[in-house]
């Protein structure tokens, strides 16, 4: 049985995000995890080793399903600015629904030391971005002579640490229509061919 996909696992994830961002993670027990989820403590173990590897699949099940958002809303005819645009208006509504989730995943895989779980749990979406790309620069949407794998990673950075500046860092001294329009704006003059 797949973790992602029992209904155990997924209620366990989604009581711990409750009971986490409630208390936080240093108060949160297992205890109050599984009882908000209805499953035994023994349940828990079977999934997670301990309450700080929560973290990396709280992270992950919160990507997943910005990324299956995402993905719902490109078509495969349109254009990758459009698809761009989508992307990063996405991200910003995402950001502005999770705060707190991405909050506590930053910190508990900063207190974690877990680039690797990171970049792991990140792959799905670079690959996704990495084929958008390729399938631009085959339409001359894109220049030609970029690293396609280092470019999908800094566009997606980039696009989601304005939008957490602006939500979490409370960098918002302009209108947020302004800081999207920035972001397409640059990435477009950076790696567009017109």
């Amino acid at each position: 049985m797949s973790k992602q996909t029992s209904g155990k696992y997924e209620k366990i994830l989604q009581a711990a995000i409750e009971v986490i961002s409630e208390k936080g993670l240093d108060k949160a027990s297992i205890s109050d995890i599984v009882k908000k989820a209805g499953t035994a403590q023994g349940t828990f173990y079977l999934y997670f080793s301990s309450k700080n590897a929560l973290i990396p699949a709280i992270a992950e099940n919160l990507l997943t399903h910005s990324l299956d958002h995402i993905k719902s809303k490109v078509d495969g005819t349109m254009s990758f600015w459009t698809a761009l645009d989508i992307m990063i208006d996405e991200t910003f509504n995402m950001t502005e629904l999770h705060q707190d989730i991405i909050v506590l995943c930053y910190s508990g895989l900063a207190f974690d030391h877990s680039m690797e779980k990171w970049e792991a749990i990140y792959q799905p979406y670079y690959s996704w971005l990495e084929g958008l790309i390729e399938k631009a620069v085959e339409k001359n949407e894109v220049i030609p002579a970029i690293n396609v794998r280092w470019t999908a990673r800094t566009i997606i950075n980039f696009v989601e640490n304005t939008a957490e500046r602006y939500y979490i860092g409370a960098e918002n001294d302009e209108e947020l229509s302004v800081f999207k329009k920035e972001i397409f704006t640059f990435l477009k003059r950076s790696i567009g061919t017109k």
